[in-house]
């Protein structure tokens, strides 16, 4: 008998260092280390194109707005299209791999994959709607921040970025639970 051997797969980063690095430089909240960190992953979308995964894509969308929002340089018009996008692309590309022949709503969607369904609802008004203000804007980029590092990044390679106590599991419940109330109540003026 022959034995096989295991398949390599061919990754855009260098190794568990050079991932690791991004990661933490990618959620550190210095915006020169995170721009070090963008750097690298256009980097990588340049040597992996199409097959850069969804979620990388998308974690440096949103670290962009963050990072463009300390510089000062734009307005809060901007910025809000900016993050607007960034959110939209998010909520589209990670509910699209679910979608089935059939057209299954986005809050379905969300739910089975645990995304908050008022971020799905600020994705509609940015869509469809009235353009939201920007601090709903930042709070659902960070809230979507936070998604992808618990879904994706501490997943990958073993890393264990996502331990969090009790207390601050509690506070991003009531922070989910006010956000939902001010969605509720027409807050988007």
């Amino acid at each position: 008998r022959r034995r096989l051997k295991p398949l390599r797969t061919v990754v855009a980063w260098r190794g568990r260092a050079e991932w690791d690095q991004v990661m933490v430089g990618l959620y550190c909240g210095d915006s020169r280390l995170q721009q070090d960190a963008l750097d690298r992953v256009s980097a990588w979308k340049s040597r992996y194109g199409p097959k850069m995964p969804l979620a990388v894509d998308c974690t440096a969308e949103l670290i962009r707005c963050k990072v463009l929002d300390s510089s000062g340089r734009l307005k809060s018009h901007e910025l809000i299209l900016s993050y607007g996008l960034a959110l939209v692309r998010f909520v589209n590309l990670i509910t699209e791999r679910k979608q089935k022949m059939v057209s299954i709503p986005l809050r379905q969607l969300a739910r089975e994959v645990d995304i908050p369904i008022w971020v799905v609802d600020l994705r509609h008004e940015l869509t469809h709607g009235k353009l939201p203000r920007l601090a709903l804007c930042r709070k659902g980029c960070d809230v979507v921040l936070d998604w992808l590092r618990r879904m994706y990044w501490s997943r990958q390679l073993g890393n264990n970025l996502c331990e969090e106590d009790e207390d601050e599991d509690e506070e991003e419940e009531q922070e989910e639970v006010e956000a939902n109330a001010e969605l509720e109540s027409d807050g988007w003026e």
